[in-house]
């Protein structure tokens, strides 16, 4: 093999490494931004804000069930089942964190 077939054999392992080093690079950032994109979900999931416009919006529908349904004063009344959800959200992860320690062992 002489010199000038070394130097373009030479050439074409460093172009493709350079095309997969490039193509490496793009994968962590898809993956970086994907996981900022999921910290992001998690941190809505996880925040009152969350919690209590889930809670508005449970109570605004009960009291409109309650009212179409013909039951007695739907304002008070919706209180109940929506006080219970805000419950079941709060002890969500302890119960998840019960369940996880149950799994590791």
């Amino acid at each position: 093999m002489d010199n000038l077939e070394q130097i373009n054999t030479s050439t074409s392992s460093v172009q493709a490494l350079q095309t997969r080093l490039s193509a490496v690079e793009k994968d962590i950032q898809e993956i970086k931004e994907r996981n900022a994109r999921v910290e992001l979900d998690k941190a809505w999931e996880t925040s009152w804000s969350r919690k209590i416009l889930v809670a508005i919006l449970t109570y605004i529908v009960i009291v409109i069930f309650f009212y179409f349904a013909n039951l007695g004063n739907p304002f008070l009344n919706a209180i109940v089942p929506t006080i219970g959800f805000l419950i079941s959200t709060f002890s969500i992860p302890f119960f998840k964190n019960l369940w996880i320690k149950s799994k590791k062992s």
